[in-house]
């Protein structure tokens, strides 16, 4: 028998299935290059959709866990193969002043 992966077959088939559906119905964006996934191209379009892997399974990346998956066009997913990126998904840090370098040394601020 052909060696399968553990999101294929075994105990990990049915939590795979369960987040694939919440994530199919709760996510909009492609977590590999941030555009907009049409659900309704089924596959093989390159543009559907399709659940990636954020750590690949043959990477040590857990086959069912919800945080390890993320929604994807088909074709973004094919191309990432087993490659580690960083996700397009996360949140940019806001600048505010809090973040801005000082524009005065205060430390050599003599009062009058």
């Amino acid at each position: 028998m052909k060696n399968e992966r553990p999101d294929r077959s075994g105990p990990h088939r049915v939590a795979f299935e369960k987040n694939k559906k919440r994530i199919l119905a709760t996510q909009e964006v492609c977590g590999i290059c941030g555009k907009p996934v049409d659900m309704t191209l089924k596959t093989p379009h390159p543009l559907s959709a399709c659940i990636d892997h954020i750590v690949p399974v043959s990477k040590g990346g857990h086959p069912s866990d919800i945080e390890n998956l993320q929604l994807a066009h088909w074709a973004c997913n094919r191309a990432k193969s087993d490659k580690l990126f960083k996700s397009k998904r996360e949140p940019k840090k806001a600048i505010t002043n809090r973040n801005l370098p000082w524009s005065t040394d205060w430390t050599k601020y003599k009062g009058a």
